[in-house]
């Protein structure tokens, strides 16, 4: 008889097994969305066929135990193109962390909306086959231009940033994709383990904000930046104390200066996503796979959410649909926030004959 696997019950042994397993499913996903036809490149219907995100991105389309068949058919996820084509037409967007996941999700929305797309991380090897992936999807002629560069480092920031300016000009909208997190009891860390990812989170948004920010500022551009956070930055969570602590920066740092550069025509906003898989996140994040399904249960809608929704998201708030919000954090997570915070939320559970018998209880005792 196999053995129910709980976070509780899962030896060292079950968890390499598991883990293994979990890595093998991930790379055939990567396999199957390479070899994916060109046919479901975004903008041919709003249809999740013919989404705006690789194939191996949508693992969770399903929803968890005990969902009900209205939350199935209302909350269904709807990642083809939200925006009108040619939305960004004559936009330059640079994002950073641009190769893999979010940033590569949302770098093949806006390159099938017709923006100039620049894309950058540490690993050029990895924003090549990116940058392959997003032309073909996109399916408009669009040339993604790929930059190795290190976020935490301010000359690659400034070398990028003239590289973008050289090819497309200069940056009307970036994007602070690039993160660094993985989970661990924090006495386990080390003082360079911590300063690494508030480095990569915090420091890197903060350097490639300020060094963009003065250009749009001393050509009186004007521009768009948007954050990705985390809904954890708020409420802090165990176990990612390093990532809670910077994204709760980055999320000051987005408020305070879209009350300051306001006045230079530039807006500032973030996402904060609830729970959305992707390879290189989940990896760490959650290398078994197992709770997974355990998040599911978390979440008010039923499901985890998918990179083309938020995608999508991320394209309204960069738009010019968006020129009146500005120093917002959206939150973008199907419910959970609400869903674990009340204190009462666990009568979710109860059936309607408990609270018939809890009722008449209830009114038994007003009566005394």
């Amino acid at each position: 008889m196999c053995q129910k696997l709980t976070p509780h019950s899962l030896t060292s042994s079950m968890l390499q097994t598991v883990a293994a397993r979990r890595l093998s499913t991930l790379a055939s996903r990567s396999l199957v969305s390479a070899s994916a036809p060109a046919s479901s490149a975004p903008g041919s219907s709003s249809s999740s066929s013919s989404s705006s995100v690789p194939e191996d991105v949508k693992a969770h389309v399903a929803f968890g135990k005990g969902t009900t068949e209205i939350q199935r058919t209302k909350f269904k996820a709807q990642t083809g193109l939200m925006l009108p084509p040619k939305s960004f037409e004559g936009k330059t967007v640079f994002i950073t962390g641009g190769g893999t996941g979010l940033g590569k999700g949302m770098a093949t929305t806006l390159a099938a909306l017709g923006a100039n797309v620049a894309i950058a991380s540490r690993k050029m090897d990895v924003l090549k086959e990116a940058a392959l992936d997003i032309e073909a999807r996109a399916g408009n002629g669009a040339k993604i231009l790929t930059i190795a560069a290190d976020v935490r480092q301010p000359e690659h920031v400034s070398n990028a940033l003239d590289e973008v300016t050289r090819v497309f000009g200069l940056p009307n909208i970036v994007i602070n994709n690039a993160a660094g997190n993985f989970i661990s009891p924090t006495e386990r860390l080390s003082a360079n383990a911590f300063k690494t990812v508030v480095d990569i989170v915090l420091n890197g948004t903060a350097c490639v904000t300020l060094e963009a920010g003065k250009r749009m500022i001393a050509k009186s551009s004007g521009g768009v930046f948007l954050n990705i956070s985390t809904t954890y930055a708020k409420s802090g969570s165990g176990f990612v104390v390093p990532s809670a602590a910077a994204k709760a920066g980055v999320e000051a740092l987005t408020k305070s200066l879209a009350a300051e550069w306001a006045r230079h025509g530039i807006r500032l906003n973030a996402i904060a996503p609830g729970p959305i898989e992707t390879e290189g996140a989940f990896s760490r994040l959650d290398p078994t796979g197992e709770f997974s399904k355990y998040m599911l249960k978390r979440v008010a809608a039923g499901r985890l959410g998918e990179i083309g929704e938020l995608a999508n998201l991320a394209s309204y708030l960069v738009s010019d649909y968006s020129s009146w919000i500005t120093g917002d954090i959206i939150t973008f997570d199907g419910g959970e926030t609400p869903l674990i915070s009340g204190e009462f939320n666990p009568l979710l559970s109860v059936t309607k004959d408990q609270w018939d018998v809890m009722e008449s209880l209830i009114r038994t005792t007003n009566k005394k």
